[in-house]
């Protein structure tokens, strides 16, 4: 059976790659499983310390896989292991970024991308909300801004997305970006970096303890609803939804 996620180390960094091309690495449920195992053996294994999100081919993830969505709660629970990691985990983008994998990005705890690279959230356009997402993108980023790119689905650039603080940083060459930040994370003790992390992500997994169940439920009602339904079998058939005016 062919991986969905590379792994490769260098100098004590774990580098997963989300390499699922036919599907633009979609957040498939073997997908998520997948990240999943690999993030715990992370967690297990002493002489990591710290993890790179990347992704082979031109997109960084383009949400959920309308065709073999994960359960919300595997989500969430994916989501939630990435925030609570005892390692920093570090996103490096160069593509592009969609709906649930902005989530993904969101949880991460530094995120660089190359100035190519774009967002967008898309789940209103398909009839449903990005309800179990929020839980890692609400808490970092600017809400005003967000409720424009939450509510009209429009793309949008690298320099926006650390302007509302999807991103830490931008550049055009990502790895020169992130080259001093790792240079950083290596030279921090594992003790320093696991009970920093935990300060900095205390707030995020509040919300998760206080949300999480509502926004998964809301997330499967949306997911069954008609509109829903219309709204992923018009983008599958590459055409506007029945409501677009």
């Amino acid at each position: 059976m062919t991986s969905a996620v590379g792994r490769s180390r260098t100098r004590g960094v774990q580098t997963l790659s989300l390499d699922s091309a036919p599907t633009r690495n979609a957040l498939s449920a073997a997908l998520v499983g997948e990240l999943a195992d690999a993030l715990t053996e992370c967690a297990k294994d002493g002489d990591v310390r710290a993890v790179v999100l990347t992704h082979t081919g031109t997109t960084f993830c383009a949400g959920a896989d309308l065709r073999d969505p994960p359960e919300p709660a595997a989500l969430v629970a994916l989501l939630r292991q990435i925030v609570a990691l005892p390692r920093p985990v570090v996103a490096r983008v160069t593509g592009h970024v969609r709906a649930g994998g902005l989530g993904l990005l969101a949880a991460c705890d530094i995120t660089a991308a190359a100035t190519t690279a774009d967002f967008a959230f898309t789940e209103a356009r398909i009839g449903v909300a990005p309800a179990v997402i929020s839980l890692t993108v609400l808490p970092r980023t600017d809400p005003r801004a967000l409720a424009r790119h939450y509510l009209t689905g429009e793309r949008f650039d690298a320099a926006e997305a650390v302007r509302v603080g999807l991103l830490t940083a931008a550049g055009d060459d990502v790895d020169a970006v992130l080259a001093p930040v790792l240079d950083g994370l290596r030279k921090s003790s594992p003790q320093g970096l696991a009970e920093t992390k935990r300060l900095l992500t205390a707030k995020v997994l509040e919300t998760f303890d206080r949300d999480a169940a509502d926004l998964t439920a809301l997330s499967a009602r949306l997911f069954t609803s008609d509109q829903a339904r219309e709204g992923m079998t018009a983008f599958l058939e590459r055409r506007d939804a029945a409501w677009v005016l």
